[in-house]
């Protein structure tokens, strides 16, 4: 793994698990050393990020709470007046029992009215593992604190899907240790960690993970060079419907402002419609069948503007030709409750309601739900959403964080397909391509500011992808590379 892509990974509450048993076998004191350096990491965000003020740590049986007595002992040798109260004893003979037994200072009972008193409460009761829900004492516990930094995740939130289990408080900050989890950026989680800090322990051990946060480093964008032509750069075609003609001009303008050397809207019918767009897109009037005897047509957006027999008229002619297709809006209204419609697409964009339509509910586990769904189509599946999950039929799975709430506007998915289309033009593999569309999409929404319209975003695309050129370079090695295609 490179250094500008390992931090990307999201290991699950059992593959750190994995991790953490083969540091234990390094060395007899393995385990005991790194949970010293973890409760130093909490007690040092402490130090650094809050106001000295009396401090009550809650310890749970397990190493979350062992974490937790060392941070109450590096806390109080610095001078901060703290306590700590231990929901139960730790296992005998265990690292937390050890880490308990050196603890020296005062011990509060644990109960609501010693968390309201604090000015600080340490969450160390539960870790990313939890596998039950939080509820009688420990919720009304953790409910009275006025302010709560949690060791690991909060109490209560499912490392692994995000979703609360019972109860979780709503963390002032969060610490966790060597990787994020996908439950740190997966709604509600994401919600209760407040601001997320990972602390390197110095475990040096790796787990395989299928699971990555959205980054650049995680792929990158082609570089554009001397001898770079538009035909290069990728061409882009966007079928056009006759009655909603924004839509398809927004995809289009979205595919060019990311990169695209050229972009053309078919549209057999109301192509007078689209000839008052940017004076740099094409239109043309020809059947769809016509225009896709140029074999430099390869990549198309099916759906944006669409009624629905435009989409049942299209859809199957680019899918026949062996067209790579970006599937949104009007062709998933068609594959509702068919989802073998979309099957060879090469990406799907579907919003949660599309997703529902076309899937079935996600449940608990939205992950899950599009790593099948992606299988179900043989393609890449993009759920949109404040955390929108990128899939692969592989199981290859990329969580989005950046991004800004102003993107839930209308248009807003029109433009994140032309930027898909843009990427897979350029010569990217679907998942990178997707990956990389999201979190341009992201960026873009950010440097638009509050307010922002979909028409907005094309004009901050090239900054959007300088940006992501900055942070990946093109010699970087990425951490998914392109798996060989399956027969």
């Amino acid at each position: 793994m490179t250094e500008i892509s390992s931090h990307l990974a999201l290991p699950t509450p059992v593959q750190m698990a994995e991790i953490d048993r083969a540091e234990a076998a390094t060395a007899p004191d393995r385990l005991h050393a790194l949970m010293e350096n973890a409760g130093r990491a909490v007690a040092m965000a402490v130090i650094r990020h809050a106001r000295p003020t009396t401090v009550l740590v809650l310890c749970g049986p397990g190493n979350n709470g062992g974490d937790g007595h060392v941070a109450a002992r590096r806390l109080a040798r610095e001078g901060w007046p703290v306590s700590v109260a231990r929901l139960s004893p730790p296992t005998p003979g265990s690292d937390a029992a050890r880490a308990a037994a050196n603890w020296r200072g005062p011990e509060r009972a644990f109960v609501p009215e010693e968390a309201a008193r604090a000015g600080l409460v340490i969450d160390a009761v539960f870790g990313a593992g939890l596998s039950r829900p939080v509820e009688g004492i420990v919720a009304a516990t953790l409910a009275a604190a006025r302010r709560v930094l949690a060791v690991d995740v909060p109490s209560g939130i499912d490392g692994e899907t995000g979703q609360v289990r019972g109860f979780a408080p709503a963390a002032w900050r969060t610490v966790t240790f060597h990787r994020a989890k996908p439950g740190h950026l997966l709604l509600p989680g994401r919600l209760h960690c407040g601001v997320l800090e990972v602390a390197d322990i110095g475990i040096r051990r790796e787990a395989p993970v299928r699971a990555w946060r959205n980054a650049p480093g995680l792929w990158r964008l082609p570089e554009i060079g001397i001898e770079t032509h538009k035909y290069r750069r990728g061409v882009v075609s966007v079928c056009g419907g006759a009655t909603m003609p924004g839509a398809a001009r927004l995809s289009a303008g979205a595919a060019r402002g990311a990169g695209a050397g050229l972009v053309r809207i078919a549209a057999a019918r109301g192509a007078d419609l689209y000839r008052v767009g940017a004076p740099g897109l094409i239109v043309d009037d020809q059947p769809l069948d016509m225009l896709l005897q140029d074999s430099r047509r390869q990549v198309w957006v099916c759906g944006p503007g669409l009624d629905p027999d435009e989409a049942r008229a299209s859809l199957p002619l680019l899918l026949r030709a062996g067209r790579a297709v970006v599937a949104d809006a009007g062709v998933l209204g068609e594959a509702a409750g068919a989802p073998e419609r979309l099957r060879g697409v090469a990406v799907a964009t579907p919003h949660a309601g599309e997703f529902a339509r076309v899937f079935g509910e996600p449940g608990a586990d939205r992950v899950a739900a599009a790593r099948a769904a992606a299988r179900a189509i043989d393609g890449i599946v993009v759920l949109k959403g404040p955390d929108t999950i990128v899939a692969s039929p592989d199981g290859r799975v990329s969580i989005n964080d950046h991004a800004t709430p102003w993107l839930g506007t209308a248009g807003s998915g029109d433009v994140l397909s032309g930027i898909v289309a843009a990427c897979l033009a350029a010569g990217m593999p679907a998942f990178e391509a997707a990956s990389a569309a999201v979190w341009l999409h992201g960026e873009a929404g950010i440097a638009a500011g509050d307010g922002l319209l979909a028409e907005d975003l094309e004009s901050r695309l090239p900054a959007a992808c300088a940006t992501a050129r900055a942070l990946a370079p093109a010699h970087a090695p990425t951490l998914a590379p392109t798996l060989a295609p399956r027969g």
